[in-house]
């Protein structure tokens, strides 16, 4: 794995330090596997850490921003955003079925007890990595049987 420049808006390390630990823990590992997809990916050279709507966001060149949070409305479940007028959900969802929750098209949601499936789940965050280079094909390249 390469190494992946970070650049980095303090005022997010700010924002992880308001979850509750095991919320923390939680968000922490989704950030870390946005990390290492970028970093698996030769194309990508560096990504952004920043706040968007007060939440944790990830943004890369060719990429769809993708954003992680918990709203204490729903303390037991945390959520990986996605822009909701882009394919990534839809095609999630195409793709894995039930294997995620989902609110609308615009989140994969998980709860606080869930076994994340990694493989997939950064499968997912590949398509959003990229998807400005997989955007016009037919569910972002992906074969669904």
């Amino acid at each position: 794995m390469k190494k992946i420049r970070i650049s980095q808006n303090p005022e997010v390390e700010l924002k992880f330090q308001t979850y509750p630990i095991e919320i923390n823990t939680k968000l922490s590992y989704l950030r870390s596997l946005i990390i290492e997809t970028a970093s698996e990916n030769d194309t990508i050279e560096e990504i952004e850490e920043t706040l968007k709507w007060g939440e944790p966001s990830y943004l890369v060149k060719k990429g769809s921003t993708i954003r992680i949070d918990w709203k204490s409305k729903n303390p037991n479940q945390y959520a990986m955003y996605f822009k909701c007028t882009s394919k990534l959900v839809p095609t999630i969802r195409a793709v894995y079925g039930d294997l995620f929750k989902y609110e609308k098209n615009r989140a994969i949601l998980f709860d606080i007890n869930d076994k994340i499936p990694k493989k997939e789940l950064k499968a997912c965050i590949e398509l959003a990595l990229t998807y400005h280079s997989i955007k016009d094909k037919p569910h972002l390249g992906i074969i669904i049987n």
